[in-house]
C-alpha cells in the first residue's frame, strides 16, 4: 500500500548547522551519523535531554563560521584535534547542537558529538542521539540511536541513520504522530505506528521507500507490506494511494474506493479513484487540478456502464436503457491583469438520476457558465453566457434557458452639482430555448442617490431612477404560466421612479448597555408601467419580506418593476449589552394609489395596506444565535411566512434548528413559488475528549392543504443522518448511518452506512 505521507525523513539527517561561539571556531561541521545494532527496536519515547538553547552563545557572522560554548576546551597542536567538553553548545546557519562532548579533527574535517546529543534545525525539529559523526561536507554522516521529534508533534526513531550523497537511510525505523505518554507523563502505546527494517529517502526522486513495513493500530499489527513508497511532499512527488472510503447503500451495495494521487509537477496533480460496488458495475472517477501563473482550474468527473432509469415521481424497481453513465464537473478562474478576469464552470451529466444514484450531489439542476469581467474602482463589466441542465422529474429540458450573451455594464460617477452619486447601467440579455419562449432584452438606466443629515439628526436619502427598456420575444404560448408570457414581437417600456428615505435614530442607555431606536419612513412614486406586455424571465418569485420592504423595486430582477405610489414605514431597534446583542426590524407599506396591484393575491402586497413583516436577530456571545423572519397577514395576523434559524452551543457540542413555512395560497397560474413547510434539526454531542456523536434530519411538513400537488402527507422525512466519531491528535475514525427518502426513479437510495478512517500524515 502506498500513501501520500508527509513523514519528513529527510530532516533527521539534515545538516546540524552548528552554533554559537563563546570562542569562535571556523570550519566545517556536518550531518549527524553513527552505527547501531540492526536488531534493536527503535524507542519512540521521550529522551531525558533538553534541546539546545542559545543561552551563552553568540550567533556566527557568516554561514561558514561555527561558534560554540563549553565548560572546557582543549587543543592538541600535534594532532590538530579540538576537544570541547561540558554542556557543549554550537550554532551554525540557524541550526543548534548540544552534547556532553564534541571532538573536531581539523586535519580530516570530521566532527563527532557524544553524550546526550540534541540537534535542532531551523524548522524546529529536534533530533536526539547517543552519538553523531559528521563530515566536512556538512551533507554526509551517521547517527546512532536516533529520535527525531518533529515540530508538528510527530516522532521518528531509528537504531541507525546514515546519509550519503544526499540519500538518507534509516535502519530499524519507526514513525508515529501520536502521543507516547499519557497526561501523567507515563509511557503509553501510540495509537498507530509504521515500522520498517529500512527507510530510504531519495531527494532527487522525491520518494520515501520502506522495506518490510508493518502498520500497527492500537498495539496490533493490522497490515504488513514487503515494500511500499510514497511522495515526500516536495516538488515533483510521485504517485501514491490516499485515504480509502467504504460505505454500504441499498441500491449499489457495498462500495470501496481508493484514490490514487499523482503530483505531476509544481501546481499540477491528478487523482484517479476507482469505485467498486457489489450490486452494480465498477466506476472510475478522476480530478485534474492545475495552478497557473494567472489562475487555477480543475476538471473532474466519473463514468460507468449501467442502467439509466427515467426520473419519475414513483419508485422504479426495474432499471432500463443500459449504457454509459457519467458526469463532468470543471471550473476555473484566471486573472488576466489587475482588471480583467475569466471565470467558467461546466457541469453535465448523462441522465437525471446519476448524481443521486452514486451519492455525488442532490442538485436538481446543473448550470454551466462562462463569464468575462472587468472591475476597477468606478466601473464593472460582465459578458457572460450560461446553460442549464434540469434534473427535476417533471421539468422539460427544452424549457431550460440558454443565455448567449448576458451583458451588464455599470459606471459610478460623482454628482458635480449636489455631491450625490450617479450610477449608469447598460444591460443586454438573450435567452433561447429549444422548446420554449425566446426572449431578448436591452436597457439603459441611471440612478442618482444623495445622502444628507438634518440639524435634528435625521438621515435622509434622495433617490431618482430612470430606465428605457426594449424587448423582443417569440413563441410565448410555450410558457405555461400566462402572466410570464408578455407580448410576442417588439415591446418597449420607460421607467421613472423617485424615492425619499428618512431614518431618525435615538440613542440611549438601557439595562447597562446601549440601545438605538430608529423610526424609518420611505416615500416612493412611479408612473403606471407596461409590465404585463413584457416577458417575465427573472422576476417570477415575489414575496414581501424585510429584505425588500424598503427597496425601490420590490420585484427581483429587471423584467417587472413596481409602479404606483406608496409609503413604507417601520422601526429598527438595536440593543448592545456586554454579551448580548439584539437587532429587530418591523415594517409595513401603504399604497397611495387606488389602481389594482400587479402582485398576485397571497404575496402580501395585493391590497393597499401590505402585510406586516419583521425580523429579529439575537446573539449571546458565541454560545447562542437566533434569527427569525416573519410575515403576518394584515387582516387576521395569520402567519404567511416564517423562517427560524437557531444555533446553541460551542464548537464541540451544539444544536441547530431551522424552520421554514410559506402559507400564501397563491394561484399556480399566476406565480410558481409553491407553499411549503420544512424543519431541519442537527447537532453534535462531545461525549469525551475524543468521542462525539452527531445527527441531523430534514422533514417535509407540507400537506395537501398547503400544496395540493405535494407528495408529502404532512410529515415526510427527506434525509436523516446519525454518526459517531473518534478523533485524537493522530487518528480519526468514524461511522455514519444515512437514510434518504427521495423518490425519483431509481434514486430512492434507502439506507447508507459509511466508515471513514483518517491517519495524520497519511493520505491527503
Amino acid at each position: 500500500m502506498t500513501s501520500r505521507t508527509l513523514i519528513p525523513v529527510a530532516l533527521l539527517l539534515a545538516q546540524p548547522a552548528i552554533a554559537a561561539p563563546a570562542q569562535d571556531v571556523t570550519g566545517p561541521v556536518s550531518a549527524p551519523g553513527s552505527s547501531a545494532d540492526d536488531q534493536t527496536v527503535p524507542d519512540l519515547r521521550p529522551r531525558p535531554v533538553a534541546p539546545p538553547a542559545n543561552v551563552g552563545v553568540t550567533e556566527p557572522l557568516g554561514d561558514k563560521e561555527v561558534g560554540f560554548s563549553s565548560d572546557t576546551l582543549d587543543y592538541d597542536n600535534n594532532t590538530e584535534i579540538v576537544t570541547a567538553t561540558g554542556d557543549v553548545r554550537m550554532v551554525r546557519s540557524g541550526n543548534r547542537l548540544r552534547a556532553d562532548r564534541i571532538v573536531w579533527n581539523r586535519k580530516t574535517g570530521a566532527v563527532r558529538a557524544e553524550g546526550n546529543v540534541a540537534v535542532v534545525n531551523p524548522g524546529g525539529d529536534t533530533a536526539y542521539g547517543d552519538s553523531v559523526d559528521l563530515t566536512d561536507t556538512l551533507k554526509d554522516g551517521a547517527i546512532e540511536n536516533l529520535l527525531l521529534v518533529l515540530e508538528d508533534g510527530g516522532r521518528l526513531a531509528a537504531v541507525r541513520g546514515t546519509r550519503v550523497n544526499g540519500v538518507s537511510t534509516l535502519e530499524r525505523a519507526a514513525y508515529t504522530p501520536c502521543a507516547v505518554t499519557d497526561a501523567g507523563g507515563c509511557p503509553r502505546t501510540p495509537v498507530w505506528t509504521i515500522s520498517a527494517v529500512r527507510v530510504v529517502h531519495d531527494p532527487a526522486r522525491h520518494r520515501i521507500s520502506y522495506r518490510d513495513a508493518r502498520f500497527t493500530l492500537l498495539g496490533v499489527t493490522v497490515l504488513w507490506l514487503p515494500a511500499f513508497s510514497h511522495p515526500d511532499g516536495q516538488q515533483g512527488g510521485g504517485p501514491g494511494l490516499l485515504v480509502p472510503d467504504f460505505q454500504v447503500a441499498r441500491l449499489n451495495g457495498a462500495e470501496f474506493s481508493v484514490p490514487y494521487y499523482i503530483k505531476m509537477a509544481p501546481g499540477r496533480d491528478l487523482t484517479i479513484t476507482p469505485h467498486v460496488y457489489t450490486k452494480v458495475l465498477p466506476a472510475i472517477g478522476g480530478q485534474y487540478r492545475e495552478l497557473t501563473s494567472n489562475g487555477a482550474y480543475q476538471v473532474g468527473g466519473m463514468v460507468t456502464y449501467g442502467s439509466r432509469s427515467p426520473a419519475l415521481l414513483v419508485p422504479a424497481d426495474v432499471d432500463s436503457d443500459r449504457g454509459v453513465r457519467g458526469y463532468l464537473d470543471a471550473n476555473g478562474k484566471f486573472q488576466l491583469d489587475p482588471y480583467w478576469s475569466v471565470t467558467g464552470s461546466l457541469r453535465l451529466t448523462t441522465d437525471r438520476t446519476f448524481l443521486r444514484r452514486y451519492d455525488i450531489s442532490n442538485d436538481d439542476r446543473l448550470r454551466s457558465v462562462l463569464d468575462v469581467e472587468r472591475i476597477d474602482g468606478d466601473s464593472y463589466l460582465s459578458i457572460a453566457g450560461y446553460a442549464v441542465q434540469t434534473l427535476r422529474a417533471t421539468a422539460v429540458q427544452g424549457q431550460q434557458p440558454i443565455a448567449i450573451p448576458a451583458i451588464d455594464y455599470r459606471r459610478r460617477l460623482t454628482d458635480p452639482w449636489l455631491g450625490g452619486r450617479v450610477e449608469l447601467q447598460l444591460n443586454s440579455l438573450s435567452l433561447i430555448r429549444t422548446a420554449g419562449q425566446d426572449t431578448q432584452r436591452a436597457f439603459a438606466g441611471a440612478r442618482w442617490d444623495l445622502r444628507r443629515y438634518t440639524p435634528l439628526g435625521q438621515d435622509v436619502t434622495f433617490t431618482a431612477y430612470a430606465r428605457g427598456d426594449l424587448y423582443h420575444s417569440d413563441n410565448g404560448l410555450a410558457t405555461p404560466t400566462i402572466s410570464y408570457r408578455g407580448t410576442d414581437g417588439w415591446t418597449g417600456r420607460g421607467i421613472v421612479a423617485g424615492a425619499v428615505d428618512m431614518r431618525w435614530p435615538f440613542t440611549g442607555s438601557f439595562l447597562g448597555g446601549t440601545q438605538v431606536i430608529t423610526p424609518r419612513l420611505q416615500l416612493v412614486a412611479t408612473p403606471p408601467l407596461r409590465n404585463l406586455a413584457i416577458p417575465n424571465e427573472d422576476s417570477r418569485a415575489i414575496d414581501l419580506e424585510t429584505l425588500n420592504l424598503f427597496a425601490i423595486n420590490r420585484f427581483s430582477g429587471y423584467d417587472r418593476f413596481e409602479d404606483g405610489s406608496r409609503a413604507v414605514y417601520g422601526a429598527e431597534w438595536a440593543l448592545d449589552l456586554p454579551r448580548l446583542s439584539v437587532r429587530a426590524l418591523v415594517g409595513q407599506s401603504y399604497r397611495l394609489s387606488t389602481k389594482p396591484s400587479l402582485f398576485p393575491q397571497g404575496t402580501g402586497l395585493t391590497d393597499r395596506f401590505s402585510d406586516i413583516v419583521a425580523q429579529t436577530t439575537i446573539r449571546y456571545g458565541r454560545f447562542a444565535a437566533l434569527t427569525q423572519r416573519i410575515r403576518l397577514d394584515k387582516d387576521n395576523m395569520q402567519v404567511r411566512r416564517n423562517e427560524i434559524d437557531a444555533t446553541l452551543g460551542g464548537r464541540r457540542t451544539y444544536a441547530t434548528v431551522g424552520y421554514f413555512r410559506l402559507n400564501r395560497n397563491v394561484d399556480t397560474l399566476l406565480e410558481d413559488l409553491r407553499d411549503r413547510e420544512e424543519i431541519r434539526l442537527g447537532g453534535r454531542l462531545q461525549v469525551t475528549r475524543t468521542v462525539s456523536v452527531f445527527g441531523s434530519t430534514v422533514v417535509d411538513l407540507t400537506g395537501k392543504q398547503e400544496d395540493p400537488g405535494s407528495l408529502s402527507d404532512g410529515y415526510q422525512p427527506v434525509r436523516q443522518r446519525l454518526g459517531i466519531l473518534y478523533e485524537d491528535e493522530c487518528l480519526e475514525l468514524g461511522a455514519s448511518y444515512r437514510r434518504d427518502f427521495d423518490i425519483i426513479g431509481s434514486t430512492r437510495r434507502g439506507s447508507t452506512v459509511a466508515v471513514t478512517l483518517a491517519l495524520k500524515n497519511l493520505g491527503r
